[in-house]
């Protein structure tokens, strides 16, 4: 059994106490990703499994049809959109997801909230071009956080607000809406007056047919001049050049973004703008995330071979 692992971009998953899980076993290890078809067939072709981290590498019809080899995929995390599972049933290719966890991607959003709103990545940067005091940052408490999806994510940060004196009011399917009333949250009466209300206002949606382009222009030109917009979720749930635009016509005042429609990211027109903090998608990136999504992974993987009964199977 030849396993590869693409795109582990820190080349952390040898260190991680998983990876024992795969002893006995040949394992190659990508740290960048293969974005023409040629060179990821070159990369998988002689690959009896696939380990895929998230959703970095899209696993196509076009790129299975040329891997004869293939067995399986072991998904780290529950999500395989990014793979064409009708072409995996054709060709016989077993998909396996895992589980995840909403904490590391909620700390990293009120770490992105903490870090626009009281401006620190500019004064970190002030301070070692020796720079005092330039910016006069923006607390939390008593403002009003807006909470666009309440699910595993957003409830977490739904909690994080209410620790930091904030109100929270949530918008989204009604799922959501009758979650936060248990909560005891505020919900709006639609999609417009969240944001037209919130001094902070962070997606967390999953991105679907629904969901593609559900923040749109008009939606921004709502929000307040001093406001935040966060988006730890998907970079498509807001319409194209939308949030560009927006920016630079001072609503929102701020955003902070941590999603890319094309990853990884060299260039883009948001990291130009001087009221944007920007991070390279580290919202499930941390270790102990790390730890379940690949020891999920690899527990799939042992058991496939080991012709156990799987019941995490995707589609």
């Amino acid at each position: 059994m030849h396993i590869v692992i693409p795109d582990d971009y820190q080349d952390c998953v040898r260190h991680l106490d998983a990876f024992a899980k795969l002893d006995g076993l040949q394992v190659t290890i990508h740290n960048d990703t293969a974005t023409e078809l040629d060179a990821q067939v070159k990369r998988f072709k002689e690959a009896d499994a696939l380990v895929l981290i998230r959703e970095r590498t899209p696993i196509t019809a076009e790129l299975l049809e040329r891997l004869p080899k293939l067995k399986v995929i072991s998904q780290t995390g529950g999500g395989a959109a990014h793979v064409d599972l009708a072409a995996c049933k054709r060709k016989g290719v077993t998909v396996m997801t895992g589980k995840g966890s909403p904490d590391a991607a909620a700390e990293l959003t009120w770490g992105l909230v903490l870090a626009a709103m009281r401006h620190i990545p500019e004064e970190v940067e002030n301070l070692k071009a020796g720079r005092w005091q330039r910016t006069l940052g923006t607390g939390l408490k008593g403002r009003t956080l807006g909470i666009f999806g309440y699910g595993r994510i957003g409830s977490v940060v739904g909690r994080y607000a209410q620790a930091f004196g904030m109100k929270v009011l949530v918008w989204g399917r009604a799922g959501s809406r009758e979650r936060a009333i248990a909560d005891g949250l505020g919900v709006v009466q639609n999609q417009q007056e969240l944001f037209e209300r919130a001094d902070v206002l962070t997606l967390h949606l999953r991105l679907n047919d629904k969901t593609q382009g559900i923040v749109t222009a008009s939606h921004l030109a709502r929000m307040k001049p001093g406001s935040l917009l966060v988006n730890t979720s998907r970079a498509g749930l807001i319409e194209p050049g939308a949030l560009e635009a927006a920016l630079q016509q001072g609503r929102p005042g701020r955003a902070a973004v941590d999603v890319f429609d094309d990853e990884p990211v060299t260039d883009h027109p948001l990291l130009s703008l001087p009221n944007v903090v920007a991070t390279p998608h580290l919202g499930y990136v941390e270790k102990d995330s790390f730890e379940l999504y690949f020891g999920d992974a690899f527990d799939n993987l042992r058991a496939f071979i080991d012709g156990r009964a799987i019941t995490n199977l995707a589609g």
